[in-house]
C-alpha cells in the first residue's frame, strides 16, 4: 500500500513525484512559521508567534496533555457485553505507536496539532493488512487535496529538503480533524482567531514596553530653581543611587528645595492591563478551554469549590469528550479492517479524569459493590490494589428487606 502515487492537475499533467519511504519527514521536522494573516492590530499571527502568548500555550498544552494521558484500549462486542482485546492494534495505539515515541508523546502531539491548526496527521505504515506504525507528520507540512479526475482524497506531504510534495493515499493516513463544517480539513483556531490573538500580542508588547526601561517612571524630582548642565549628571547619579530593589529602604537626602513625588498607574495603563485579562478569556474561548484550567479566574471568582468542579465536568463533557469520540471513530475507520468495524472498536477511559477525594471514592465503591454492579476485586482495581480472587470476584448484593417466602426455614 506504499506504492508511489501519481497525482494530476486540472489539465491531466503530473503534479508531484513520489519519494521513497526513507525520505519521510522525521520527527525533528516541522517549521512552526505557519503564516496566517495580518489583522487590525498590525501583528502577523503565525503558529510560532501565537505560542508566545501564555494563554495559547497553556490552552493547547493542558488540553492535549489531559486527553493524551487517558488510557485507551481495544474492545470487542459480545453477546454478554464486551471484552478487552490484546493484540496488534492494542499494542499500536496504547503501547508503541512507532519506534521513537511512547503513546503519551504520540497522542499529545496529535492533539496539539489538531488544537492549534485544526488537523493532526500520522502516516500509517502497513505490513500486509495490519497497521504496524503511526508516523507523525506536522500539520504545516501536509494538506489534503482532491483529485480532479477521480475526486479521490489524497494528502500532499512536504518532506525536508524535497522540492515537491509527495502524495499519500487516504488509506495510508490517520487524519484527526478538528471542528469544522464537514470539509476535508478541520478549522484552525489560530487562523480564524487572528484578530483576537493579534490584539493579545499587541497588549503583551505594550505592557512589556510600559514596564521596560524608561516607559513608566516611578516618580519625579521637583524644584523651583533651575539646574545647570553641570548639576544634571550629579542629580541623575543621586537618583540612580536610590533606584532598584537592592537599594529599597535607603533614606534620600534632598537639597535646594527639591521634592520627590511618586507616580501611580494612570487610568489608560490600568485599562490596558484589564485588556490583557480579557485577552486571556478571549483566547480560552477560541480553544474551548475554561480559564480555570490554565490558572486564570474571573474577578471575584475563587479557584476552589463545587462551582469549579462543575466547570471541569462541563469542560470534559463539551470540550474533551467530543474530541475523544472523534478520534475513536477515526481509529475504527482507518486502522480496523472493514469486516471487523461492527464489533471491534477503541475507547478512551474517561473515568481516569474523574478523580475524587477519599471519602467520595469510598462511598462510590461501597454503593457499586453493595448493589451488585461491581465486584470487590474490581473495586480493588480502582485503588491499584492486588486482587484477592475467589469470592472477592463475585457480584454481591446487600438486602435489608426481602419477601418472607424467600427466607429459608432453618432450625437452630
Amino acid at each position: 500500500m506504499n506504492k508511489p502515487l501519481a497525482i494530476m492537475d486540472q489539465f491531466g499533467r503530473p503534479m508531484a513525484a513520489a519519494l521513497t519511504k526513507a525520505d519521510r519527514l522525521t520527527m525533528q521536522g516541522g517549521d512552526l512559521g505557519y503564516h496566517v494573516a495580518n489583522n487590525a492590530s498590525g501583528k502577523a499571527v503565525t503558529l510560532s508567534s501565537a505560542l508566545t502568548i501564555s494563554a495559547v500555550w497553556a490552552c493547547i498544552a493542558r488540553a492535549a496533555q489531559a486527553m493524551a494521558s487517558l488510557p485507551i484500549d481495544v474492545f470487542q462486542k459480545t453477546p454478554a457485553g464486551r471484552k478487552k482485546i490484546n493484540g496488534d492494534l492494542d499494542d499500536l495505539i496504547s503501547l508503541s505507536p512507532n519506534a521513537d515515541q511512547t503513546p503519551m508523546e504520540f497522542w499529545e502531539g496529535m492533539f496539539s496539532w489538531m488544537l492549534a491548526t485544526g488537523n493532526g496527521y500520522a502516516e500509517i505504515d502497513w505490513i500486509g493488512d495490519r497497521p504496524a506504525a503511526l508516523l507523525p507528520i506536522p500539520s504545516t507540512h501536509c494538506r489534503p487535496v482532491r483529485q480532479v479526475n477521480t475526486n479521490e482524497l489524497i494528502y500532499l506531504v512536504t518532506d525536508p529538503g524535497a522540492r515537491r510534495p509527495r502524495p499519500v493515499k487516504q488509506a495510508d493516513m490517520l487524519h484527526l480533524r478538528g471542528w469544522g463544517f464537514g470539509g476535508d480539513e478541520g478549522m484552525s483556531p489560530i487562523r480564524w482567531g487572528t484578530q483576537s490573538l493579534g490584539a493579545a500580542m499587541a497588549a503583551d508588547e505594550a505592557s512589556s514596553g510600559m514596564f521596560g526601561s524608561g516607559m513608566q517612571a516611578s516618580g519625579v524630582l521637583k524644584t523651583n530653581s533651575s539646574i545647570s548642565e553641570k548639576q544634571r549628571p550629579q542629580l541623575q547619579q543621586l537618583v540612580a543611587d536610590y533606584s532598584g530593589s537592592s537599594r529599597a529602604g535607603k533614606i534620600m537626602v534632598l537639597e535646594a528645595g527639591m521634592e520627590f513625588s511618586q507616580l501611580s498607574l494612570n487610568p489608560d495603563d490600568a485599562q490596558m492591563l484589564e485588556t490583557r485579562r480579557f485577552s486571556i478569556e478571549e483566547v480560552c474561548r477560541w480553544f474551548g478551554v475554561p480559564p480555570m484550567v490554565i490558572g486564570h479566574s474571573a474577578e471575584g471568582q475563587t479557584m476552589w469549590g463545587t462551582g469549579v468542579e462543575q466547570i471541569f465536568l462541563s469542560w470534559m463533557q463539551l470540550g474533551i469528550n467530543p474530541v475523544l469520540n472523534k478520534l475513536e471513530q477515526r481509529i475504527r475507520k482507518s486502522l480496523i479492517r472493514r469486516r471487523d468495524q461492527r464489533t471491534i472498536y477503541a475507547e478512551f477511559n474517561r473515568e481516569a479524569m474523574l478523580q475524587m477525594d477519599s471519602k467520595a471514592k469510598a462511598e462510590f465503591l461501597r454503593q457499586m459493590t453493595s448493589n451488585g454492579i461491581m465486584s470487590r476485586d474490581e473495586a480493588r482495581d480502582k485503588l491499584n490494589m492486588q486482587r484477592r480472587g475467589g469470592a472477592a470476584d463475585d457480584l454481591m448484593i446487600q438486602t435489608a428487606m426481602a419477601p418472607i417466602d424467600s427466607l429459608k426455614d432453618e432450625r437452630i
